[in-house]
């Protein structure tokens, strides 16, 4: 995706690029009402962001899913600039607050896309363990155990640094006493490893009520993977 600086102070994109950024605002208030049904935020917390080429499409600060539309999700450089849409139009608001921890996860991984939750199982564990273990080997998925980044105030570049730091061999963190943040190739994988550590959250607190529950140790996790990979688990098979 190519840009180029208009008369102002922010970017515009070549008017092929828009297809894919139109297909990824929808995409993105699709799921932000989903984000409310699977319990995963509550009214306007949380946030999502699809990365395309160098333009990131990320949810709106404040802004209520269900009332919200393709139009409002706004449009950011890798950068972090303002960039404009196919009519030229900047948005009158202004995009989520945690807009430097997305712009950090894209810059330190290979993600397309990032979810961030406030899920009351990941919270909840948040504040009371240094990391979520492997409870179950479906958490492989997330790269293993995922730490609890340490508190830092919403919206900061502490805050960014925190997250990209902590999810280094990971594809999810959890942010303490906040929520907790996964990506992926695209939206739908970002938004079901967010699934999958809010259902390993709660798994794990019902284990804690029996006692102190067994975890599996690196090696048997490195086991599954293995298995995992030989019978190409997770790889997107095209039909005939």
């Amino acid at each position: 995706m190519s840009l180029r600086r208009s008369s102002g102070d922010h970017w515009v994109m070549d008017r092929g690029d828009f297809g894919a950024l139109r297909a990824a605002r929808a995409q993105l208030v699709s799921y932000g009402v989903r984000l409310l049904d699977d319990g995963l935020a509550v009214g306007s917390a949380g946030n999502l962001s699809v990365r395309v080429g160098d333009i990131v499409a990320i949810t709106p600060s404040g802004a209520g899913y269900r009332d919200m539309r393709p139009g409002d999700i706004c449009l950011v450089t890798l950068a972090g600039t303002p960039a404009a849409d196919d009519t030229g139009r900047l948005d009158d608001g202004g995009p989520s607050s945690e807009t430097p921890m997305h712009l950090a996860v894209y810059a330190a991984t290979g993600a397309a896309a990032v979810v961030h939750t406030h899920s009351p199982e990941v919270i909840a564990l948040s504040a009371s363990r240094p990391e979520l273990p492997a409870i179950h080997y479906a958490i492989t998925a997330l790269g293993g155990p995922v730490r609890v980044a340490p508190y830092v105030r919403f919206g900061s570049a502490a805050l960014a640094a925190a997250a990209a730091g902590a999810l280094d061999g990971r594809t999810a963190v959890i942010l303490r006493n906040h929520g907790a943040l996964s990506y992926g190739r695209d939206l739908a994988e970002a938004y079901d490893r967010a699934l999958l550590l809010e259902w390993l959250a709660r798994t794990y607190r019902l284990a804690l009520s029996y006692g102190e529950p067994a975890t599996l140790s690196a090696a048997e996790l490195a086991e599954v993977t293995a298995e995992m990979r030989r019978r190409r688990y997770g790889e997107r098979r095209g039909g005939s």
